[in-house]
Formats: structure tokens, sequence, C-alpha cells
């Protein structure tokens, strides 16, 4: 079988957890280089160990060596504000780039929203961690109602699983979260709210998705969101409901006042989350980063298979 030859540049927490799932768990993809500027990370010591091609110099470092000709996908795990200039790298050598940072130059990608739509862009933003577990549930709401005025997330993540990257990028996490709850989930106004919690024991990921819709019944909601976690699940296996939705209706007697966007009306529905990590990196209770490796493999196998005619 054929498989499509990719390269992650970052080698810390995601960057590496990548790595690890692309060289156990793909059958379409084939990891020949990991990127990165510590010499000293154990992102590129693992790399090196599995016999990968490997350069602690950046981009450039890339472009250097003979397995850059052969690359045909490029994973960044690295910042917002270093993105860009990747971007145009792979651009120019006419590689398709999946940016796993807040950075947004391409359209917002979640597979189980919009993946196909998407295939054949030259950049896809798999949003964040945040974006990749709250997304459906907020799309799985606004399938079945009329409108979906708005919705807000808050994601806990771990204090452990946040890497240099992650708490570099939280201001960007929390615009393009916002962002893509309204372009991909479908609400007039989004909001996201990130919490890295610190607690020992280290909690797994939790997210809790508010959303006020009109036009939809509770069971159709119920329905559709079940629907939606089983469809996440099948490249995120320990994505999973926490407890039963909650419902609460707001009438002319009684409107529900959101600060910054006032008093509504319709469905308030409460959706809680919980996201348990595969471990091939962190442990399991680093959910966020499983989801967003995940969702970014998912994409480049789509793609391979469809854009590159690698076999499935």
């Amino acid at each position: 079988m054929s498989k499509a030859k990719v390269m992650i540049i970052g080698t810390g927490n995601i960057g590496t957890d990548l790595m690890i799932k692309i060289r156990k768990l793909s059958k379409t993809l084939e990891l020949t280089t990991m990127v990165g500027i510590d010499p000293e990370s154990e992102g590129i010591a693992m790399a090196r160990a599995a016999g990968l091609a490997v350069t602690h110099k950046g981009i450039e470092g890339a472009r250097a060596l003979p397995e850059w000709t052969d690359v045909q996908i490029v994973f960044d795990a690295t910042s917002a504000s270093t993105h860009g200039m990747h971007d145009e790298v792979c651009r120019s050598a006419g590689k398709a780039i999946i940016d796993l940072t807040p950075a947004a130059i391409g359209p917002y990608c979640v597979p189980v929203v919009n993946l196909m739509e998407h295939l054949l862009e030259p950049n896809v933003n798999m949003v964040s961690c945040g974006g990749q577990a709250t997304i459906p549930m907020v799309y799985a709401v606004n399938r079945v109602s009329e409108s979906l005025p708005y919705a807000e997330i808050v994601a806990s993540v771990s204090s452990r699983s946040a890497g240099p990257g992650t708490r570099n990028n939280i201001d960007e996490f929390t615009r393009t979260t916002a962002r893509g709850i309204e372009t991909v989930g479908g609400a007039t106004r989004g909001k996201a709210i990130i919490v890295l919690n610190p607690a020992e024991p280290p909690m797994i990921m939790r997210d809790t998705i508010y959303t006020l819709s009109l036009g939809a019944g509770k069971s159709d909601i119920v329905d559709s969101v079940n629907e939606m976690v089983e469809q996440v699940q099948s490249y995120v296996p320990g994505y999973r409901i926490k407890q039963e939705l909650q419902f609460e209706v707001f009438g002319l007697n009684r409107k529900l006042n959101i600060p910054g966007f006032g008093e509504s009306l319709g469905l308030k529905t409460s959706i809680f989350l919980e996201v348990e990590g595969a471990g091939h990196y962190l442990p399991r209770y680093a959910g966020n980063l499983d989801i967003m490796t995940s969702a970014a493999m998912t994409t480049a196998e789509r793609m391979a298979e469809m854009r590159l005619g690698v076999a499935a």
C-alpha cells in the first residue's frame, strides 16, 4: 500500500504525540521527518531513535534535508507567530499544510463537521483542542434548530498537559475557538474560555458547552448530540458525554441575560463532556492533546486518500 510522506514541524507535546500516533496507527501516512529548534528536546531524541530524519534548525533546516523533496503534507505544531512563515515556504513548494496552531490562515477544519469541504485547500486550520472537542456539539444543536443565536464553551485542561506553545497561544486560542464556534458550529455569536487547572492528580479534559437555540425540540437535540458523539469517537474513543443534557426554557416572562449580548429568548442546552486521551505520549488525562492530534491525523489521511491518490 502506498503512503503519503509527511513531516512534523514542532517537537513539543503536540508534535511528539502526533509523531507517535502516526507511526503507531496510520495506514496512509509515512512520517519521514521531525523538525524542531531545540536540539535537546525529547521529541527530537525520540525521532532520531526511531530512525526518522531530524533537524533542530527549523524550516530552513528541513528544506536542506533530502527528505524534503518527497514530503507531501506538513503538520505545523509550533506557534501562531511562526506559522505564517511556514505556510509561505510550504505553499511555494507545493506541499499541503495542516495547522495545529491558532494562526487560522486557512479555513477551520473539524473533521466530523466539514472535512470534505477542505480537502483541496493548501492550508487547513485545526482550530484548537477546545474547538475540536466542543464545535461538534455546537453544530449538533444548530443542525436541528431554526437558529442558534449564542454558544459558549469552557475548556478545562490539566496544567501539566499545556506546554510552552499552548501557553504562549492562549489569547489566540480564545479568539480562534470563538470564531470557529461561529463559522463551523453555526452560532451567530460564540465565546470561548480556557482553564489550565493545576489540580493534582491531573484532571481529565472537561468541556462544558452552553447553547441558546430557537425552534428545536429537546429530544431532537439529545439525538443529534448522541449521534455526533459517536462520530467523534471514531477517531477519539475517549470522547464521551459526562452526564445527561440539561435544558432551560426562556420566554417573555423569563429572559436569559447574557453579559455583552443582552436579554434573549430560547432553549438553553448545557452539554458536559469528558475527553480521555489515548496515552500515546502524555498520560490519559491529556485528552486535549489527543483530540487535536487525532483530528489532524484524520484530516491528513483523508487528504492523502482523495487529494494525493494514496490507496485507502
